[in-house]
């Protein structure tokens, strides 16, 4: 499903100004989702009634508003192991 196909489809129901399927960044095959962006919110819900749960190429499609994305990577940027890293001590230095 190409984002034109997407446009289209959603075009029957109101006006389209934007168009993205989310691509897997290694590969750039589609992970199977996207975002429409339509500036009336009644041509909107008048799309998500009429696509969600229909079949399109073999696929039930959920369409919704999309939610705020949630950042749960945790804290600090870094990963564990707070107690200084792969220090190697030499114990011959000391001597």
């Amino acid at each position: 499903m190409t984002e034109d196909d997407l446009k289209g489809l959603f075009e029957s129901y109101g006006e389209v100004t934007s168009v993205a399927v989310i691509k897997d960044r290694f590969t750039g095959e589609s992970r199977g989702f996207g975002f429409i962006e339509m500036p009336s919110k009644e041509e909107a819900e008048a799309a998500i009634e009429g696509l969600n749960g229909k079949e399109l190429q073999g696929r039930e499609m959920v369409v919704n508003v999309a939610r705020p994305r949630r950042d749960d990577r945790g804290g600090g940027g870094r990963g564990g192991n707070r107690g200084g890293g792969n220090r190697r001590f030499d114990d011959n230095r000391r001597r």
